[in-house]
């Protein structure tokens, strides 16, 4: 059998696998929904935002209904809501997000002290390591980016304030998950099916906690090329007054031009200074 074959055979019965154990679509989740004071309305609405991304940047009601497992006629409903608003820009049978959107972060960002005290730091870094570096806090099992400072493209997709990633196969996301209680840790590896990115993954629950309980030892995360072939990147914890971990920090560098060794040596330091300068300014 050749290494092509079995790769096809492995991806097949990964797609096996997850079509028998299918997640519920984000229909499904708001439906469970028992609370009486629950909007559905609104929470379609919020589905249908979210749905979009820098890879499907202009969808037709067809596509966001399959997207998001919500009916047709409410995807029409929530568009035509969404366009009257100003939210939502139509041209033909495809809807796309409009510039207000993103009113609807901005209040956070403008806020919360971490993302305020955070942009100065990041610049910082960026500066003395000439690589790109990020802010993340963990939300929905998932890497959310609260701010970054980019010097170029080191992704095959955009990443910005607003992206999510997965946790488990990201060095933010593996520091965050190594600051977290037994259980919380037990109840998202329960929850959370790991999916192979690339041929260096990490997809075995047992392989995965004994990284995090070294990331926890050491103080830091290095990803090897996990989530994308070429990507290397490595963060580190940033604390609040309590001593908890608030948000990680990490800077992201091309595989190929930057060494593990140079991460560890040369970047380290600097993420572990700057990640102390950004704790001192949190309440």
């Amino acid at each position: 059998m050749t290494a092509t074959t079995a790769r096809k055979r492995r991806q097949l019965a990964g797609t096996t696998s997850e079509t028998t154990a299918a997640e519920p679509s984000v229909a499904e989740q708001i439906d469970a929904m028992a609370d009486p004071n629950f909007m559905t309305s609104l929470a379609r609405g919020m589905a249908v935002i979210r749905a979009f991304s820098d890879m499907r940047r202009a969808m037709t009601i067809a596509q966001l209904s399959q997207r998001t497992g919500i009916p047709r006629a409410a995807v029409r409903r929530c568009l035509h809501t969404l366009v009257a608003l100003g939210y939502a820009d139509v041209d033909g049978n495809y809807f796309s997000l409009g510039p207000k959107t993103l009113t609807l972060g901005y209040s956070y960002l403008s806020s919360t002290p971490l993302t305020v005290s955070a942009q100065p730091c990041l610049n910082q870094v960026t500066r003395e390591l000439g690589e790109s570096s990020s802010l993340a806090v963990l939300n929905e099992d998932e890497v959310l980016y609260v701010a970054r400072s980019a010097t170029s493209r080191v992704m095959s997709v955009a990443l910005n304030t607003g992206s999510r990633l997965p946790a488990y196969c990201t060095s933010l996301g593996r520091v965050l998950l190594a600051a977290m209680p037994a259980e919380e840790l037990d109840a998202y590896l329960a929850r959370v099916k790991l999916r192979a990115f690339t041929d260096n993954t990490v997809v075995s629950q047992r392989r995965l906690r004994e990284i995090l309980a070294g990331i926890g030892r050491d103080g830091y995360a290095l990803n090897d090329q996990e989530l994308e072939i070429g990507l290397r990147s490595i963060a580190v914890p940033v604390r609040g007054a309590s001593g908890n971990v608030v948000a990680a920090l990490n800077v992201g560098a091309q595989a190929a031009r930057v060494s593990r060794q140079q991460m560890e040596g040369q970047f380290l330091p600097v993420l572990l200074r700057r990640a102390q300068d950004l704790s001192i300014l949190l309440p």
